[in-house]
């Protein structure tokens, strides 16, 4: 197991450090730390915590009050503020444990301690509703079927009850939160994700720019800036437990749909090319691996986050997972795999297993996230190196334009040798162990469609076809985000809002009246789906079942949220798109709407 220790050093990296408070409680905090030796291994380490913090990130604090399990979600205790500054709780703490048989406090202790020097979660926030929204955005009158075009309202005011502002004192005083301090308001997913998450809110801006509501999706946008010129990328969420790992980097493409919606021509110029620029070398330099194919050498990126111990916001979980490891540098190979798959996006799925666990029943110690070169990854890249050369070229840089253009297309060749399979027709994630291809169905399979990253027409065409003989379309509300019921929530039978939303979009855009109409029958059923769920429960959800119609998704590490924002976004994106011809089953449509739904929907996308 390891040592719960908190001030890393790389000078002192190899050998184990405790929490001090200051020099004179030097060699109290050390015995505290060895004193839970009895609970926790110490163990060498040449990794980082996931953040500095001696009470949210490490320590003895977070140690026992997450084995003591005061809260059904780990994620509660890490997002609560403190009442008194840091050197004073932990001292508190540690006067405690003294006072304690073998230094553990007992639970009702433990409570009351929490009650005497923390606070609840949300007191980080102050009310905020964006004061840019309006009730008619014009997109709502291209809905032709009543039911829905009522239920788009809906989802439109839900805008309202997910704003949040991070008050002045996070800033004034950051030492008391987890929270990131932003300076802008946010839009949030919900539930228990009360702050901002990185991918999330690239669908939450775009359902924000067809709600008219660009000056709330500019300061969201305005955030991710911020934080790239902090930490120099974007970190997970806005929390400090997650400032080591970021999630799939949808800045650049962010930035795209807000110039497309405004413009703003300005705003490029500021951060084109610097903030922008930066995300990218991060990805670059400490997401890359080079590959020898053929006896050429490709560059592709993965998720890879060499960060030591359990998650803070899943403590119990990960320190569970690792009893049964026996070496003290497995658990941490571990821990780090599990940092890399909640940095993909996809926490957790059969898809980061190693190779022979995939089809077995078994759990997540087989996660290597960070042997996997992914196919979604590497094709949002490809966009992104095309966004990038697209937005320069429009500002009239031509040199960074070229630059960007040849970065993307030795991705595309790097794709094309990695994981495109011609047998198949389509895309595959790499393995680094076994230097072969996961041949399972994901519809992260057809990410190069979505990017429109491909060498060959045909490709895509090949794609549509793979896809109809994957068994993924049998279902009546969705697209599974795999075939195989592992107990993870990024498994089968749940689909996921961005999934279904990259898949309509990229089969939209291809030529053939075949896909474009497969796209129109997956927007469907997944408005189909989200429509029932509203109905019966007057709730948005982070994920679905593909079996029931309008039930909620489940499985993984937590119960299933609402709220929900790319929910809300996706779903308004596809009536917009489909507005005219989508329907919930019921007759009331406006009458000067009628006509579109006699027209074949794969005319109404030329």
């Amino acid at each position: 197991m390891i040592c719960p220790y908190i001030n890393y050093d790389p000078e002192i990296a190899l050998r184990p450090v405790c929490s001090l408070v200051s020099l004179q409680l030097r060699m109290q905090k050390l015995m505290v730390c060895f004193s839970l030796v009895a609970l926790l291994a110490c163990a060498v380490t040449v990794f980082p915590p996931p953040c500095e913090s001696e009470i949210y990130c490490t320590g003895p604090i977070l140690h026992q009050v997450q084995k003591a399990k005061l809260f059904d979600d780990d994620k509660y205790f890490v997002d609560m503020k403190l009442r008194a500054a840091p050197d004073i709780v932990l001292l508190a703490f540690h006067n405690l444990s003294n006072e304690s048989p073998n230094m553990t406090v007992p639970v009702a202790q433990l409570q009351e301690f929490l009650s005497t020097y923390f606070e609840k979660p949300g007191t980080e926030f102050e009310t905020w509703t964006p004061p840019d929204w309006h009730d008619k955005p014009k997109f709502l009158g291209g809905i032709a079927d009543q039911e829905l075009r009522d239920w788009a309202e809906k989802i439109h005011s839900l805008w309202k009850s997910l704003g949040r502002k991070v008050r002045a004192d996070v800033q004034d005083h950051s030492e008391l939160y987890s929270q990131i301090y932003t300076p802008h308001p946010v839009v949030v997913p919900g539930g228990r994700f009360r702050e901002l998450y990185y991918w999330d809110s690239y669908w939450v801006i775009n359902g924000l720019l067809l709600s008219e509501m660009t000056d709330t999706a500019y300061g969201m946008i305005q955030n991710f800036l911020y934080l790239v010129d902090r930490y120099g990328f974007v970190p997970n969420g806005g929390r400090i437990y997650y400032e080591r790992r970021s999630q799939p980097p949808f800045l650049s493409l962010m930035v795209e749909s807000y110039y497309q919606a405004t413009k703003d021509k300005e705003f490029l110029r500021w951060y084109l090319g610097l903030t922008l620029e930066k995300e990218y070398r991060f990805w670059m330099q400490n997401r890359s691996v080079s590959v020898k194919v053929n006896g050429a050498e490709r560059v592709l990126n993965r998720y890879y986050v060499q960060v030591g111990l359990p998650r803070p916001e899943s403590y119990t979980d990960d320190l569970e997972l690792a009893e049964g490891l026996t070496d003290g540098n497995d658990n941490e190979q571990l821990w780090m795999d599990l940092k890399a798959g909640a940095e993909s996006g996809w926490d957790f799925s059969s898809r980061w297993y190693k190779e022979g666990n995939i089809r077995n029943n078994t759990t997540l110690t087989a996660t290597r996230t960070s042997q996997i070169l992914p196919t979604d990854l590497n094709a949002l890249l490809c966009r992104n190196e095309k966004a990038l050369a697209s937005l320069h070229r429009i500002m009239g840089d031509g040199d960074s334009a070229t630059l960007y253009d040849k970065a993307a297309a030795r991705r595309l060749e790097a794709i094309e040798a990695l994981l495109w399979d011609a047998e198949s027709g389509a895309w595959f994630d790499y393995n680094l162990m076994t230097h072969s291809k996961h041949f399972e169905f994901y519809p992260s399979n057809l990410a190069p469609v979505w990017a429109q990253c491909y060498s060959q027409p045909e490709m895509g065409e090949q794609a549509v076809q793979y896809l109809k003989g994957s068994g993924a379309l049998q279902f009546p509300n969705g697209v599974p985000t795999s075939l195989r019921e592992s107990g993870q929530q990024w498994d089968y039978p749940n689909a996921w809002p961005p999934l279904q939303h990259m898949l309509i979009e990229g089969l939209s855009k291809l030529p053939s009246e075949e896909a474009k109409q497969l796209a129109f029958d997956l927007a469907q059923r997944w408005i189909k789906t989200n429509w029932l769920a509203y109905m019966k429960y007057e709730a948005m959800f982070e994920k679905y079942d593909v079996n029931g119609d309008g039930k909620p998704g489940a499985g993984g590490e937590y119960e299933v949220q609402l709220g929900f924002g790319w929910t809300n976004g996706v779903a308004l994106q596809l009536l917009d798109q489909y507005g005219a011809t989508l329907t919930s089953g019921s007759r009331a449509v406006s009458s000067g709407l009628l006509l579109p739904l006699f027209i074949s929907a794969t005319l109404m996308l030329q």
